[in-house]
């Protein structure tokens, strides 16, 4: 594999895989994640994106394959790795006895700052994510957004290259994951490469490029404009009575991929083998108002995972 240095790739995998015991967490994951770029795993929980994050930041070897970050072949050069990366864990790993400049100041420490770039750093982050009125809060007291937003702050304290962030948003209210995304936009446009594992759709959407995983497998790969327009199925919307036995006949046909109840809504993804997909569905419920609506990442997630009965 060429040296990620000489080329416009911040990670290249070929064949990165991990087994446990006799489960395959992570099977033949091929990437190329461009430098500066917000890249995605969308998955459920076990389809490997952890264990993914886990090779790349070279934490976890992998069982086969070929891993470089940075121009690092991993594992064998994760220690000359480790300070060009920042990792925010799915779980808040700070320290919840130390106060919040406490936590940030010891973080520093270990990255080898100087004291005067500590006191620098740690001014300017704390400025940054608005936590300058809980400074000297013990970290362990702070609510869901703030301990987010110090995690944050924690790992672009040594202003990585490359950042790493395990479901960063699981636990923070819709306000608060909005307002993270800027922050991410704004690394970002700074030149920091970041990979973010998420289940959110509407964080799928904004990334720049995403991997679809299931059960280890890598099943769609590009960016989410394309991926919603290749993804080989038209999405149709139906409104009208016995919606719940409209849908059990309809996902009996070889033609629908899925159908998924929406409040008073069907909503049906019809392959594109079917030429009049809304003719097509009028024979199936006469009567009914049937439109085309547009496709939406989870509509590509149903159909790269074969799912048949949704909703």
């Amino acid at each position: 594999m060429s040296n990620a240095s000489q080329t416009p790739y911040a990670i290249e995998t070929r064949g990165m895989s991990r087994r446990f015991d006799q489960s395959l967490a992570v099977d033949q994951l091929d990437l190329k994640i461009p430098r500066g770029t917000i890249y995605g795993f969308l998955g459920p929980n076990g389809c490997g994106k952890s264990t993914s994050i886990r090779m790349l930041t070279g934490l976890l070897a992998p069982s086969a394959g070929e891993i470089n970050v940075l121009g690092y072949q991993l594992p064998a050069q994760a220690e000359l790795l480790r300070p060009k990366i920042g990792y925010m864990t799915q779980k808040f790993s700070l320290y919840d006895n130390l106060r919040v400049d406490e936590n940030l100041d010891f973080v520093a420490r270990i990255y080898g700052l100087t004291r005067q770039q500590r006191q620098q750093r740690c001014a300017e982050l704390l400025a940054l994510y608005e936590l300058i009125p809980y400074r000297q809060q013990l970290a362990g007291s702070l609510s869901g957004g703030q301990k987010q937003r110090l995690a944050l702050a924690a790992a672009t304290l040594h202003n990585p290259e490359l950042l790493f962030l395990d479901e960063p948003t699981s636990a923070v209210d819709p306000e608060n994951r909005r307002e993270f995304w800027e922050h991410l936009f704004d690394l970002c446009q700074q030149g920091t490469t970041i990979l973010v594992s998420t289940h959110y759709m509407d964080e799928a959407e904004r990334c720049h490029g995403l991997a679809i995983l299931e059960k280890g497998v890598k099943r769609a790969d590009g960016s989410p404009q394309a991926l919603m327009a290749d993804m080989g199925a038209r999405v149709m919307e139906i409104s009208g009575e016995n919606l719940r036995y409209l849908k059990q006949q309809l996902i009996a046909q070889p033609e629908v991929v899925s159908a998924a109840q929406l409040g008073t809504r069907l909503r049906v993804l019809v392959k594109n083998s079917v030429p009049e997909p809304q003719r097509w569905l009028q024979n199936h419920a006469p009567g009914s108002l049937i439109e085309e609506v547009r496709g939406s990442l989870e509509d590509v997630f149903v159909v790269v995972t074969g799912g048949r009965n949704v909703g």
